[in-house]
């Protein structure tokens, strides 16, 4: 048996990237995965021999080939396309493996499993011959190559996500560094070896054993001091292999320093460093023997032992007789300095993948890289977040704020009162017009029906929901008096899904208080537009009219008021006009976002991109600024209308003060200015109520939607639950059958215990319909049914929160506000 420890391989399983990679490529490629059939099958041969598992030498190239296209695959996919991959811990082959949908996660299995075949090879080497060691230390050398370039540039890409209920912890930075720290130090000790077979001087040799002691201590203590542990993912005997090995080394060093120092006539130094390595050579040795390492490993150390002893009684026996040469503490003893021959050697197909590739064929080498597709994405949001926040949601606030601004000043009305005293101004008659062929009253009527409607129904989802959990519960109850159920009662096994209904009924609370705001504020402004549905002349006669005297016109006070009426008139037409060229400008933004395509350019600079370069989307940031740059005279304009507004605003009120201090307090004005004021503020009121019927009706939709897919998560989880039960019966009336058709009635022996891993797992997904009652809904598309990792028990009950279950938690609606 070799004395030097290899890494076994990470065992894997078959893959099918057929499906995966065609979905992927259908929905978000742009194109049809028929035109990349033949890079599917390539990428599902190349796996076959590049994942690793058989010691061959052909097998490197193989692996660095299907590294290479890894890469290749990496910059054109992100790592999840659902393609579910599993690998088993690396010294527990026949452990359950651990399943993720992560590409990442393959390639750093490849990238160890390469490690794992250099030192597998290495070991394998015959050590007896010099081109055997050459060939041993390269190859260790080469796997910690590997393992360093698996630390540094595969694993800090290896992100988890919420989903993955477990992770591979022997794909950790503390435990790539331990086997790159082992592998350093084989190779030295191979370096140490062929040092003694080239007679190379006690002092060098020394150095070189000196390094290869200092390598198996920073390995020893990297696997002791790691967060979180990583010692329990080791084998028993590999810790104390390679903590014997490292006072095994040590005390190799102090022998071979000892006979440097008799050759310098330092009798006393050589009997201290003696004594030094007489020390470590015991201490590794009792680590040997106590962790059962490989009887190589005990021999060595005990033939070493013996020398240093005999070789310390006859230095002693020389010294007292004939030296008589003071013995140093051992504290007083210069250290050895080290003599480190080897390093990590990174294989050049990783270093540059392109090399291994040649001319061949990337695998989606003509596929749009997923990052430069990402930043098409997340600049057409930008886009469209900056047309509706800086232009779109600004216009409707200045106009909101013009329009509040207005009412609270009583105007057109107050001039058209003036200007108009019999008759209807044009723009009542539009918003009138408007609110009549809308049939508004009954529109908001049904509206108020749908969305009352709609809160009922979302409400009994929720009740249907919670009567699936209490009859569980009540399965649960009637079960536990007959038989002992290994698992938590359902009040403490559904918790989270009680809260969840906890805070679905918190929102439909405040949905609620919403819609009773809307509601009052109908039946206080039902009256007022339900006049607005009037015809002309039934609207002209419920508005009084005014007339001023050709006296009073020709007043000081009246020509006055005419004046600042006038000037009114004027500021109001050029806020009109500030509200049109506003639209304006809304339109042309929109119109040019509408045809603004950044595709070729994104595909012009991922082209001038190195081949096998993973691209980000923030590669293109600047490519993103440049382009969003041209929007930038679309604010700067509103930013322009915005001042324009307020100084006209402003202009307004001045002179609006002006015109009420100079107007006649005449009743008959007054009272026609708060009858035109009146139906010009209900239909601001009709609007404002149709636009909060419209988002209830919204809200509630959404709603449904969640409050259906909770439903079905309770379904499959009292189901599972209640499939417990029922084999606990069947087990029952097996026993009750088998004992009365063989042997007289006996006493019932123990329930059998039902252990909650002995659910069956059920990770289809049923589709619940909506409601007949309910509107028209659009649904979300049920998500895919998850499959069980590879060796999961069949009968294994995943968790409340995982996504076996079939339901996946859509992101709520925003709690609605309480609507003004």
């Amino acid at each position: 048996m070799s004395n030097l420890l290899s890494i076994p391989f990470k065992k894997t399983y078959p893959v099918n990237v057929k499906e995966p990679a065609r979905n992927y490529i259908y929905t978000h490629g742009g194109v049809h995965p028929d035109e990349f059939k033949d890079d599917i099958n390539l990428w599902q041969n190349l796996r076959k021999d590049g994942v690793g598992g058989v010691v061959h030498v052909d097998r490197i190239n193989a692996s660095l080939l299907y590294h290479a296209q890894l890469v290749s695959i990496l910059t054109k996919l992100p790592p999840n396309i659902e393609l579910e991959i599993a690998y088993a811990p690396v010294f527990q082959a026949s452990a359950v493996p651990i399943t993720l949908k992560n590409l990442v996660f393959e390639r750093c299995g490849v990238l160890f499993n390469l490690a794992s075949l250099y030192s597998q090879l290495a070991a394998s080497e015959d050590r007896a011959t010099m081109d055997g060691i050459k060939r041993g230390t390269a190859n260790y050398q080469y796997a910690a190559g590997v393992l360093s370039f698996l630390r540094t540039s595969a694993l800090p890409k290896l992100v988890y996500s919420p989903e993955d209920e477990e992770i591979p912890r022997d794909l950790s930075d503390s435990f790539a560094t331990a086997l790159e720290l082992l592998m350093l130090a084989q190779a030295q000790e191979c370096s140490w070896q062929m040092a003694k077979l080239n007679q190379y001087k006690n002092g060098l040799i020394a150095k070189v054993a000196a390094r290869a002691a200092a390598l198996y201590q920073m390995a020893s203590k990297t696997i002791h001091d790691a967060s979180p542990p990583i010692k329990d993912l080791f084998p028993s005997h590999w810790l104390p292999h390679i903590e014997a090995k490292g006072h095994h080394f040590f005390a190799v060093s102090q022998y071979r320093k000892s006979i440097d120092e008799i050759e310098s006539s330092r009798y006393g130094v050589e009997i201290a460093r003696l004594h030094e390595a007489q020390s470590e050579a015991k201490k590794g040795y009792d680590i040997a023997r106590r962790g059962r390492i490989a009887p190589a490993v005990i021999q060595d150390i005990q033939s070493l032992l013996e020398v240093v002893q005999k070789n310390l009684a006859r230095a002693e026996r020389d010294n007292d007789l004939i030296y008589h040469h003071d013995v140093p503490a051992s504290s007083a003893l210069a250290p050895i300095p080290q003599a480190n021959l080897v390093s990590s050697t990174i294989p050049a197909g990783l270093s540059d993948p392109t090399s291994v590739v040649g001319n061949g064929r990337m695998i989606f080498g003509e596929l749009l890289s997923w990052g430069a597709k990402e930043a098409i994405n997340i600049y057409n949001d930008r886009k469209q977040n900056l047309i509706k926040d800086k232009i779109k949601d600004a216009s409707s606030e200045l106009q909101d704020a013009a329009d509040q601004a207005l009412r609270r000043l009583n105007l057109p009305a107050a001039l058209e009162a003036l200007e108009r005293p019999i008759g209807l101004p044009p723009s009542l008659l539009r918003k009138a017009e408007e609110v009549r062929l809308e049939n508004g009253p009954a529109k908001i009527e049904a509206s108020i029906e749908d969305v009352q409607r709609l809160a009922q129904q979302d409400q009994a989802i929720l009740d249907e929901a919670m009567d699936i959990l209490d009859n569980e519960a009540s399965e649960d109850e009637a079960a536990r008096k007959y038989a002992t159920l290994n698992r938590l009662p359902s009040h403490e096994a559904n918790v989270e899904l009680i809260e969840k209904e906890k805070r679905y009924r918190s929102i439909l609370a405040q949905a609620a208080t919403s819609d009773e705001t809307v509601r009052q504020k109908w039946d206080e402004w039902e009256k007022n537009i339900v006049e607005l549905t009037w015809s002309e002349e039934e609207l002209e006669a419920s508005i009084p009219s005014s007339t001023l005297s050709s006296s009073a016109a020709m007043t000081a006070e009246g020509r006055q008021t005419q004046t600042h009426a006038r000037a009114l008139r004027v500021h109001l037409e050029a806020l009109d006009d500030l509200h049109r060229v506003r639209e304006q400008i809304m339109r042309r933004a929109q119109a040019l976002a509408a045809a603004d395509d950044i595709r070729e350019r994104v595909l012009k600079a991922a082209a001038g991109l190195a081949r096998l370069t993973e691209v980000e989307p923030a590669m293109f940031e600047d490519v993103s600024d440049e382009e969003l740059a041209k929007y930038d005279r679309f604010l700067a304009e509103m930013g322009e209308i915005e001042q324009r507004q307020a100084a006209i605003l402003l202009e307004i009120q001045r002179r609006n003060e002006l015109f009420l201090q100079s107007r006649k307090d005449d009743p008959a004005v007054k009272e026609r200015e708060h009858a035109l004021q009146s139906l010009d503020l209900a239909y601001h009121k009709y609007r404002e109520i149709t636009r909060n019927l419209d988002e209830g009706f919204k809200f509630y939709n959404d709603l449904a939607t969640i409050f259906l897919q909770y439903k079905e998560a309770c379904k499959n989880w009292s189901r599972l639950r209640n499939q417990q039960i029922h084999a606990l019966t069947r087990s029952l009336q097996s026993m009750s059958l088998g004992s009365s058709s063989s042997t007289p009635p006996t006493p019932a022996a123990p329930a059998p215990i039902l252990h909650p891993d002995a659910a069956p797992d059920a990770s289809a997904n049923v589709n619940v319909p909506a409601s007949p009652r309910a509107p028209p809904m659009k649904q979300a598309p049920s998500p895919p049914p998850r499959k069980a990792p590879l060796g999961k028990s069949s009968l294994g009950l995943p968790a409340i929160t995982s996504s076996d279950w079939g339901f996946e938690d859509v992101q709520l609606p925003p709690p609605p506000a309480r609507r003004q």
